[in-house]
């Protein structure tokens, strides 16, 4: 009776990995710690976003709209709970998607807008404070490429034919990615160089 069973559950065993049932669960492992790293880095940017905005309200008071929309934007993206049952939700994965989106046109606003303000450079802290912005930014790209291409793998899997009828049977779903337009957005994060000073002025001809 033993060997009965212990040969039902190699039996199972080989019918599950044949059907793709180890794949699955490999690729669903991969997609959930890339999207752990995802939301790690966007929340580093969320609290970033209060210090940078204290730094500069001071120096750039005539801005106050623009401070307003960031911190507003701030608002709306750490609003939306941003749990791992995210990305097994189509629609509360778009919201997030479009709140970040807001907040990251906000801060590419912002930033053109401190380009007009070089004394900002001399403010303690807000060199550092950029410096911090730009490494996040690279760090979400970076991120998010890795949960793109563990998406799309884990993708092609739940869709491709037989592991299509193990997915069915164990409720793996396709999962919602990031759009191409807002790849588009993010791939070219704005540049602020507070190097160059103002443009020379041409010399007024003697009288």
């Amino acid at each position: 009776m033993h060997a009965l069973r212990s040969a039902a559950v190699l039996l199972a065993a080989f019918l599950l990995a044949g059907c793709g049932y180890n794949t699955l669960q490999r690729q669903d492992e991969q997609v959930a710690a890339a999207w752990s790293e995802v939301l790690n880095q966007y929340q580093r940017r969320a609290d970033l976003v209060p210090n940078l905005v204290n730094v500069v309200k001071g120096a750039v008071a005539a801005e106050k709209e623009i401070l307003d929309e960031v911190v507003e934007a701030r608002a709306r993206a750490t609003s939306i709970q941003a749990t791992p049952e995210l990305i097994n939700n189509p629609e509360a994965f778009q919201q997030w998607q479009v709140a970040q989106s807001e907040l990251t046109s906000a801060l590419s606003r912002l930033l053109v807008v401190v380009e007009r303000y070089p004394d900002l450079k001399s403010i303690s802290g807000f060199n550092d404070l950029m410096a911090q912005l730009e490494g996040t930014e690279n760090r979400i790209a970076v991120a998010r490429k890795r949960y793109i291409e563990a998406v799309q793998a884990y993708n092609v899997t739940v869709r491709s034919f037989p592991t299509n009828i193990t997915a069915r049977v164990f409720g793996h779903q396709v999962k919602p990615n990031f759009t191409v337009q807002d790849e588009a957005q993010i791939s070219r994060p704005p540049t602020v160089d507070f190097g160059a000073g103002p443009e020379p002025q041409p010399a007024e001809p003697a009288g």
